[in-house]
């Protein structure tokens, strides 16, 4: 019989994870119910998603705003700081900030612009034409940076981060200086205690400002890298992939996540015989065309997963190949062609004409970018996602 559908995702619905739960037997427990229920087979390397959100969660990574207060002091010991180009997030930054600022008297805040790391916009770089600034150029404090773009406000939400920020900073009872710029050197004229907050480019801001002259720096990343007083943390990531828990707490990023991804595997394995790959993920690596926003908040898409998993896709291009190296043929014998062309294709395609336009990126970022778009954020509850079919191609029936 022939077949008429290729890869299948489903978003699973299972209980609401809290605090100590066993994700491991609720996850098996819940793709197992979903299979008798949606009458789909469990087959030999299906791919289960797990959101990293219910992973933290049942581990109970959480940590309260003193507790990244009392890390900070401790690292630090000192009145002032420079935070270096945090993302503009209520649920990402906003209440790291307010622990980090409790730790100082005085508190630079240096946002880059025309927008921040993850693409949420400050103004619009089609306006930087008409001012005078360069954004890699010397720092512009505050007053100038208004005079130039007096409406700062998020396209999405509404929010005006440079105020918001400000507050927050404030309420803590520290003095909060906001500054602009692309060239994080130039804040060491500020002061030289630095808290690099960015994500994918910590490691190389981090260098670039101890060889500029930084005396106290630390990332994002080594904040909560250890438990304070029974805290959670995370000794890979500490703070980055954290999210607002409560208006005192956050959730961090999940740890030991390896345990987690191979005990469903195994477990799946004893009940049905099948050998299934599992990974955890967190936000999709992809970027909205129309806002301009880039979802990657997190330090990677995938902190686990299991060995099928590894690699990049090795694929050849239908498209090209029907309309190069079969361009006299039709219908069936098209289709026959074309099948024994995948079936006899290279194990190693790289720089391959046949591959081009195919996508070499890891199987981690695909496959966990497609799970972040099925589970969403909001309220489908289907932080488990199922996907069919994702490494067969046309020559397989």
């Amino acid at each position: 019989m022939k077949r008429y559908i290729g890869t299948n995702v489903m978003g699973l619905r299972c209980p609401i994870i809290t605090a100590e739960d066993n994700i491991v037997d609720i996850a098996v427990d819940t793709i197992l119910k979903a299979s008798e229920a949606g009458n789909f087979k469990i087959d030999d390397r299906d791919v289960v998603g797990l959101t990293e959100s219910i992973v933290a969660k049942s581990m109970n990574n959480f940590a309260t705003i003193d507790d990244i207060t009392n890390d900070v002091k401790n690292k630090f010991n000192c009145d002032e700081v420079a935070l270096i180009h945090p993302i503009m997030s209520r649920n990402r930054f906003a209440i790291c900030l307010k622990g980090i600022a409790r730790a100082f008297k005085k508190v630079y805040v240096l946002l880059s612009y025309p927008h921040d790391e993850v693409g949420n916009h400050l103004c619009d770089p089609d306006e930087l034409d008409n001012f005078d600034i360069n954004p890699y150029g010397e720092i512009v404090e505050e007053k100038e940076f208004k005079k130039c773009f007096p409406d700062t406000r998020h396209i999405f939400t509404k929010v005006d981060y440079i105020e918001y920020y400000k507050e927050l900073i404030e309420e803590a009872g520290a003095e909060a200086v906001m500054l602009f710029g692309n060239n994080e050197r130039n804040v060491l004229k500020y002061t030289k205690n630095i808290l690099v907050c960015s994500i994918h480019t910590r490691i190389r801001t981090k260098e670039k400002l101890k060889n500029a002259g930084a005396e106290k720096i630390f990332c994002l990343s080594e904040i909560l890298n250890a438990p304070v007083n029974g805290s959670g943390y995370n000794e890979k990531y500490g703070l980055l992939g954290s999210n607002k828990s409560t208006e005192n707490k956050i959730k961090l990023f999940p740890r030991d996540c390896d345990n987690v991804v191979y005990a469903i595997q195994e477990r799946i394995k004893e009940k049905t015989g099948k050998k299934i790959e599992v990974l955890v993920y967190g936000d999709g690596a992809f970027k909205d065309p129309i806002g301009k926003i880039w979802e990657l908040a997190d330090p990677v898409v995938s902190p686990a997963f299991t060995d099928g998993l590894k690699g990049t896709p090795n694929e050849i291009k239908l498209k090209y190949i029907a309309d190069n190296s079969f361009a006299g043929l039709k219908g069936e014998k098209l289709e026959e062609a074309i099948k024994e062309k995948i079936h006899n294709k290279g194990n190693n395609l790289v720089g391959s004409m046949e591959s081009q336009g195919t996508t070499p990126r890891q199987l981690t970022d695909l496959i966990g970018s497609l799970c972040d778009l099925t589970s969403g954020s909001g309220d489908k509850g289907t932080p488990i996602v199922y996907i069919k079919g994702y490494f067969d191609n046309f020559s397989e029936e």
